[in-house]
């Protein structure tokens, strides 16, 4: 995202001023684990950003995406937005401990018939969604979660940043009735927080002061780097994302159309989501990139 469309707190403005008590619940949770984010650089030091600055980024990109439809949220749909877009990375920085406590809960499917079960931290990457959810929903208490139905909700949101179906009305009901009266979009906000997650591509999530790339041993993580170094701003307009790419590089080129192929069926899948379940909308529809005059000329998906 460029730095002129960051920050207008849409979402924190509104829930304070419908809900304090909601707003105080809501600022505890960042309080709370302003720190225990970063612990994903135990497990993957040369990893991709997941920590409270990501977060932020995905509220930030929730706030935009949104627009003037926040105003239709409700105080219970902004704090578990906010506080699901918060929490949605937790499960990259489990501990061993809570490793043992999860795993037995997880359907881990057939990963282990191509992964060594010493593997743990491609285990924690590939289904760290889930980690996630069974995270929030051990120590909702301790984050000051108002009820176990708000638990639910934001465990379910979190988790919905990547590979659960939106479109399972069992999983992510509507309206899901929370204490007080209010009920949750849950397909609209989780969807929200996966394209906000997807998007999150620019070079601003590896600032070369956290990751020096020459210093870097893992091969695929070197590439994604180079590819995250290149797309030096993420623009969101009301129809597309567009990446600013600085590379002549045919091999990042490549990798970066790859990529953005990805983020267009992310794209696609969250607007059929909020589409067919919900009646909110998601108006961007394609994913673009435009090349510095130095690398070249515009180029789409």
């Amino acid at each position: 995202m460029d730095s002129g469309q960051r920050g207008n707190f849409a979402m924190e403005r509104r829930l304070r001023a419908l809900n304090p008590e909601l707003h105080r619940r809501y600022t505890a949770v960042v309080f709370g684990l302003q720190h225990y984010l970063s612990r994903y650089q135990l497990l993957f030091p040369e990893f991709t950003d997941h920590s409270e600055l990501h977060a932020l980024t995905v509220i930030d990109f929730c706030n935009r995406l949104l627009g003037d439809q926040v105003n239709r949220l409700n105080a219970d749909e902004l704090y578990v937005l906010l506080a699901g877009c918060y929490l949605h990375d937790t499960g990259m920085g489990i501990t061993m401990d809570l490793y043992r406590e999860f795993a037995g809960r997880i359907d881990f499917g057939d990963f282990f018939a191509s992964h060594s079960r010493e593997d743990f931290p491609d285990l924690v990457r590939e289904f760290h969604q889930e980690f996630s959810g069974l995270f929030i929903r051990k120590f909702g208490s301790l984050l000051d979660v108002p009820s176990a139905a708000h638990t639910q909700a934001i465990v379910q949101v979190a988790r919905g940043h990547r590979r659960t179906d939106l479109m399972d009305p069992a999983e992510y009901p509507a309206d899901f009735p929370v204490p007080g009266g209010n009920t949750v979009c849950l397909p609209y906000l989780a969807a929200l927080i996966r394209l906000a997650d997807e998007v999150d591509v620019a070079a601003s999530r590896n600032p070369v002061l956290l990751y020096d790339i020459g210093s870097m041993t893992d091969e695929k993580q070197i590439i994604f780097s180079r590819i995250n170094q290149a797309i030096k701003t993420m623009e969101m307009t009301e129809k597309a994302f567009i990446l600013h790419v600085d590379s002549t590089d045919p091999e990042i080129l490549k990798r970066i159309r790859i990529l953005m192929q990805k983020m267009q069926l992310t794209l696609d899948t969250c607007r059929k989501t909020v589409l067919e379940r919900t009646p909110y909308v998601i108006t961007q529809e394609r994913v673009r990139m435009e090349q510095t005059a130095e690398s070249g000329k515009e180029g789409n998906v």
